[in-house]
């Protein structure tokens, strides 16, 4: 069994460190920051198109992008916490599957910090925004993750928002959602049949399914 695990949402909470992020970047820029919860309710999507989406004119996206980018890499490991139950799931999940994090997060940044939580190293692979030209809810980033993996038919992707599920339809995988994050359960269900409270309950789902 392959379990790939989104980031954001299913195992670490990394919310603070993204608005603050923002903020700054509006405040360097010159922009007026926007509304904390117009942010949060498009964690998930690639930072260029969450400023697209937030009004910022294309030709100036990757401006932003990268005063972003400057100011997380700073703060990212002090101003983010593992879910609860996340590191468990993880711990749990490499007793009986190969496992992979599949992000639109940076890759860098995403190494840093499962390596500060003492948890990258059960992990084969991490498939971030750079790594890809289409991020989810293509499925590019899912057979990037699957292409340095063993063969396996039964792959999972655990993830809080419709973008993993979606990703997941489009790679034609299985998928699981979790209630932990930023995705809704009335958009979560649309999408997959299996929703779960937190990683850990939807890896021991999957542990049930293997026996």
């Amino acid at each position: 069994m392959i379990i790939l695990f989104d980031l954001d949402g299913t195992l670490i909470d990394s919310t603070e460190a993204i608005l603050e992020s923002f903020t700054n970047s509006f405040n360097v820029l010159g922009e007026t920051p926007r509304d904390e919860e117009a942010i949060k309710a498009l964690i998930g999507y690639p930072l260029d198109i969450m400023y697209a989406k937030l009004g910022i004119e294309q030709e100036r996206v990757w401006d932003f992008v990268a005063t972003y980018k400057e100011h997380y890499r700073k703060i990212s490991t002090q101003k983010t916490v593992l879910l609860p139950n996340a590191k468990e799931s993880v711990l749990e999940a490499a007793k009986f599957a190969t496992l992979g994090i599949v992000t639109t997060k940076t890759a860098r940044y995403s190494k840093v910090l499962m390596e500060h939580f003492g948890l990258m190293d059960k992990f084969e692979v991490l498939i971030g925004r750079e790594d890809v030209e289409h991020p989810k809810p293509h499925e590019e980033p899912i057979l990037k993750a699957l292409e340095k993996l063993p063969q396996d038919r039964d792959v999972w992707i655990i993830g809080d928002t419709e973008l993993d599920l979606i990703s997941a339809k489009n790679a034609n995988i299985n998928s699981i959602a979790v209630l932990s994050g930023y995705g809704t359960k009335d958009t979560l269900t649309k999408h997959t049949e299996f929703i779960s409270q937190d990683a850990l309950e939807a890896v021991k789902f999957l542990k049930s399914r293997k026996i």
